[in-house]
This record gives C-alpha cells, structure tokens and sequence, in this order.
C-alpha cells in the first residue's frame, strides 16, 4: 500500500503520465464529434463512438438499454473520483437551416474528459480507490443528469469535476477558473381564463390582457437583499385574435426566472405564487400555471475548488489561474450535488477565446486548450484520488 501510495506521489510531483502527448487524438476526436452533434437524449452515434473508444483501451463501461450515455470505471474498490461530461448538441438555425449544432462546446467537453482518460489509464491507484468517467446525455433538456444519477452515477463517489468552455468575456485565453458558479433557473408557464367582451362593453368580461398587466406590475414589486442577484422576466404573452374589437377573456404566458442562489430562487416562487392566487381573487378569473425546466444553482465544495486550483497550477502555470467564473447561466451539473450533498464537487472553466459566445449558431475557439484541459482534469481525478 505504501509503495503504490509513494508511487502516486511522485506521479503528481515528476509529472507521470503527462510525459505522454495525446494532443492529436484529443483534436481528432474532437473534429468527430464536432462533425456529427445530436441533440438531447438522442446521442445514439455519439454513444456508439466513445464505446468504440473504450473497447480498444480496455476500459470497463456501462450502457443503459433505454437512454443513451455511458459510464466508464478505471480501477476498483469503493471511493470514486469522477468527471462529467455533457454529450448533447442543440438544434438551432444555422445560416437558415434547423439542424443539431454544437454551440455549447460540448463536443470539446467529451474530447477534454477522453483525454483525461487516456492520461490516468495506466496511472496506479490507491487501493480501494476508482476512477469514474460519466458520458451524460441530455444536459440542455435540464434532466440528463438526474437520469445518471437514477441510473448508479454517484454510487460511491467522493468527488465530482465538470468542465466547461467559457465565453471570452468571462475567461480570457489561456486561463482556468477552478469553479464556475451558475445560476439557478427555472420557467413559470401559466393561463389566465377569463370572458370575453366587445370592446364597446368591457364591463361585460373579464379581460386577461388586464390581469397580464397586473401580473407585470407585481413582478416589479418583488424585492430582495441588493447584493443578491436575481432577474424575472416575461418571454412569453399570448392573447387576442384577428378581431381587434374583442377584449380578450383567455391569454397564456411564460416567465424565465433566475437568481444566482437556491435560496433566493425558492424564495421568488414563494412570492409568485402569492402572487397569482391573489389575482385570481381581485380579478375573478381562474389562472392555472405550472414550473418548469427547474435547474439549481452551483453547490460548489471548497475542497474541490482547492485540488482544482492545484491541478491548473501545476498544468498550466500559477499565471493561468483565474478567479471562480460567476454566471448566470444555469448547467444541469450541480443536480449531482442537490441530489448528493456529501459529493464535494466542482465545475472547471476553460479560458479557450470562445467568440461570439455560448449558443451562438456559429460559436468558435481556440482548439489549442484542448490538450490542456484534459490534462488539468487528468491531474484534478489523480488528486481526489489521492485525498
């Protein structure tokens, strides 16, 4: 024990595997995956690509009969290291055609973590120690994540790493941030019944465009602490018809919701819902609603936040080393660590000159972190494992 110990030491100090160079089998699977992205919890070819991988290296995986995605395992016992890797493209319109498109980087998310594989695969572990590979559909449909975990994802594992490229305005080339701190999100989808009325007798109906009105006064009452950073928006009113002298009884509307912490986000709902009940009342109208697409904010672990650090540091340099990246995006991630709290957990940004940014039809990067990325992750699992 003290000897396969001694010898994962000098791994982290001489630099063990990363004498090794996969840079152009990191580029080239990543051209692969660029060049065929499927969308949410339709990954099929791209599932069948890394299974295709692993077969050769002789790494141990799991396949699921009703969704895609895979989990690989390096080394056996039963605390477990592991990283996520997000597999889906979005379907978007690009120069005028609808087609899957991977805007979000994660192409280069499942190449960086397959790098990494390479990059520990012949590394000793600690007894009782394992290394985990989580290939996760679906993280633009919000639920791909709670699918692995339903699915045994987090038996046994102590640490979780994510990665993810960011936009250059948050991450400068070059630089790594050992966390990201995502917002918590969540969509409010409801309709208001009322009654229709000629627009010479509004006193006859109950018009919904009234209560639309009110539900946007209400929201601009919602206060909180000013250090706390939250949004409710409207993205969505529909109401009336073709005929402009009807005042209408029924509309439907959607609402995106956001707030940098849990807590807050729980807290804005509370209000909302008051909110609604009370309009119904004053209005005399019935309003249904429901929430949707819930994802939570980061739960980030200080430990996690500390090996990850260590990793960056000693992959690309002190002077790479950024501070945490706080956005208001949301990433399906940080359910592991709602659904798992013990899991010490941590998403690292990668600093790539990603132009013009996330989503965008035709977002670029710089494909030259690649390698270092996988490297940086590649260290990071070493460590956990290490703790």
């Amino acid at each position: 024990m003290q000897k396969i110990k001694k010898q994962q030491n000098l791994f982290l100090k001489s630099g063990g595997c990363m004498e090794e160079n996969y840079e152009q089998q990191i580029l080239d699977w990543f051209e692969d995956f660029h060049a065929n992205p499927e969308v949410s919890f339709r990954e099929f070819r791209t599932t069948n690509k890394i299974a295709e991988i692993l077969e050769p290296l002789e790494v141990a995986y799991r396949r699921f009969p009703d969704i895609t995605g895979l989990i690989a395992d390096i080394g056996e016992g039963g605390e477990t290291a592991a990283v996520r890797a997000d597999l889906d493209a979005l379907w978007q319109e690009v120069d005028g055609v609808f087609r899957a498109n991977h805007s979000c980087g994660h192409d280069a998310h499942i190449s960086m973590v397959l790098g990494a594989l390479l990059y520990v695969k012949n590394q000793p572990l600690p007894p009782n120690k394992r290394i985990r590979f989580i290939f996760q559909p679906a993280e633009e449909k919000g639920n791909g994540s709670l699918a692995m975990i339903e699915r045994g994802a987090l038996e046994k594992v102590t640490h979780l790493f994510g990665v993810h490229l960011r936009p250059v305005e948050e991450l400068p080339f070059g630089k790594f941030a050992p966390s990201i701190h995502h917002g918590a999100g969540i969509f409010l989808e409801g309709k208001i019944f009322g009654t229709d009325a000629h627009g010479a007798r509004p006193h006859e109906g109950k018009s919904a465009i009234d209560v639309i009105a009110a539900l946007y006064q209400f929201i601009k009452t919602l206060s909180f602490p000013p250090f706390e950073s939250y949004s409710v928006k409207f993205t969505k009113i529909a109401a009336g018809s073709d005929n402009l002298n009807i005042i209408p009884g029924t509309a439907e509307f959607g609402l995106d919701i956001r707030a940098q912490k849990n807590h807050i986000l729980n807290r804005i709902k509370e209000k909302m819902e008051e909110g609604l009940s009370g309009l119904k009342t004053l209005f005399g109208v019935d309003i249904q609603w429901e929430w949707t697409d819930y994802t939570p904010g980061a739960e980030v672990s200080k430990e996690a936040v500390a090996i990850a650090e260590q990793a960056i540091c000693r992959i690309a340099g002190p002077d790479a080393l950024d501070a945490p990246v706080i956005t208001p995006g949301c990433d399906d991630f940080h359910f592991y660590t709602i659904k798992k709290p013990e899991v010490k957990a941590s998403m690292i940004g990668i600093g790539a000159d990603l132009k013009p940014g996330l989503h965008h039809p035709h977002m670029h990067f710089n494909r030259s972190v690649l390698d270092t990325g996988a490297r940086i992750l590649a260290d990071a699992l070493l460590r956990a494992s290490s703790s």
